[in-house]
């Protein structure tokens, strides 16, 4: 599966749906017999199983509050819980806190929602990207992937000294996947250190 595939149409539906979703509370069904610990690495102090969606999963997460409360504001809580694929680079708490002072507050006001949207669906791909995926299409590419998000615009994969994943985005700002692969029942997520910024 490609990891360039165009996002236009998903961008577009993302979008529509924006304010679908006024609630987000954990879940608290008993995941299916088939998803264990073992599946999925432990973030934020939680379980991840791939039985679950990326909405469910991200919602139990001590690290992604932050995260959990602006998918919210931007109405994308339907989108996320769908069918996908998708593969989300999920900015922790401390990410956030990197943002100049004020800028999260800012964002989570309804006069800023598109703002908002834009930010967070250029942290989603419209396919499901494990670690491996991604290193392939970076080694094919001569050590630099290009990829378009659902908010249309690109970012950039590299491969770091160290075996991990860096990502830039349009304004020459890096992050780096601190745990890869959380598989999740509608595509993976990648935990990341940055928030990604488009282009304005």
């Amino acid at each position: 599966m490609s990891f360039t595939k165009t996002g236009i149409a998903l961008g577009a539906a993302l979008l529509l749906t924006a304010g679908c979703a006024d609630t987000m509370t954990k879940s608290t069904a008993t995941p299916a017999p088939a998803a264990t610990a073992s599946d999925n690495p432990i973030v934020g102090g939680a379980p991840m199983f791939a039985s679950k969606n990326i909405v469910e999963n991200a919602v139990e997460s001590a690290d992604h509050t932050t995260l959990v409360a602006a998918v919210k504001a931007a109405g994308l809580v339907d989108t996320l819980s769908g069918p996908g694929p998708f593969t989300v680079f999920a900015p922790t708490n401390a990410a956030f806190e990197k943002l100049p002072a004020g800028t999260v507050e800012s964002l989570l006001l309804p006069e800023n929602k598109a703002k908002l949207t834009q930010i967070l669906t250029y942290h989603v791909v419209p396919a499901a990207a494990m670690s491996t995926d991604i290193t392939g299409m970076i080694t094919a590419d001569g050590g630099a992937h290009i990829v378009r998000t659902v908010a249309g615009n690109i970012l950039t994969v590299r491969n770091t000294p160290g075996g991990g994943i860096a990502i830039s985005d349009e304004n020459g700002g890096v992050s780096n996947v601190t745990i890869a692969d959380v598989k999740q029942s509608n595509g993976v997520i990648h935990v990341v250190d940055t928030v990604l910024l488009p282009a304005e």
